[in-house]
């Protein structure tokens, strides 16, 4: 296992290049289910970047509790800085999400709740069905599961403008924060595999940006 990539020097300058970048599409790619979370109690967001979705979703629910797990020390410090009014309901972690679980007590109260925000994209496909298999024993059997991520459509579009923008932004973050992958990874098929089902899906830039609605409650079979 590869270590993982260090943002800590971004912390600061995240939104801003987000924001230079793709505006507010990445913003409204994270919300895109921030409406369909109100009544879940446990979540479990693994490296949410400078937190500004985590501090988001514990405003927009007053019954939420968050474990906010990342690699980067900065990234959680800039999380801690955005979300006081909401700390009591709030656990940080420094660790890999690869291989981090959570401690026996907690265990005993399942998610209902996993968000990966332009995370996925982190990790090959093998690493996301390990997470994925991992981490099902610790969710409810309702469990939702929102996943924002970048793809590259199979057409035209997809050819000559998302797969350079991706590789773009592979090599970027490559020489910015050393990420060795290079490939966005097959997650829906990974999620299918360890008995997650694609409930709402929706897509913005041409298919370039999608979020996606997986829910760990196995489809009705007719």
């Amino acid at each position: 296992m590869n270590r993982p990539p260090d943002f800590d020097r971004l912390a600061g300058l995240y939104r801003w290049m987000e924001m230079a970048s793709f505006g507010p599409w990445l913003w409204w790619c994270r919300c895109a289910f921030l409406a369909n979370l109100g009544t879940c109690h446990r979540a479990l967001i693994l490296g949410d970047g400078d937190g500004r979705f985590t501090a988001r979703l514990l405003r927009s629910n007053s019954y939420l509790h968050v474990d906010a797990v990342d690699a980067s020390p900065a990234m959680l410090q800039a999380l801690a800085r955005r979300a006081p009014p909401h700390a009591d309901r709030l656990r940080t972690h420094l660790a890999d999400a690869r291989c981090w679980l959570p401690d026996a007590p907690h265990a005993a109260q399942p998610y209902d709740l996993v968000i990966t925000h332009f995370f996925l994209d982190c990790l090959t496909s093998l690493e996301v069905r390990a997470l994925a298999t991992t981490l099902r024993p610790t969710l409810s059997p309702s469990a939702l599961w929102v996943v924002s991520e970048f793809s590259v459509p199979p057409n035209w579009y997809g050819r000559l403008v998302a797969r350079p923008v991706v590789q773009g932004l592979y090599l970027a973050f490559g020489w910015l924060t050393g990420l060795t992958v290079r490939a966005l990874p097959d997650h829906p098929s990974a999620l299918s595999a360890s008995g997650f089902t694609l409930h709402a899906r929706r897509t913005w830039l041409a298919g370039l940006l999608v979020s996606e609605l997986w829910s760990a409650t196995p489809p009705i079979r007719s």
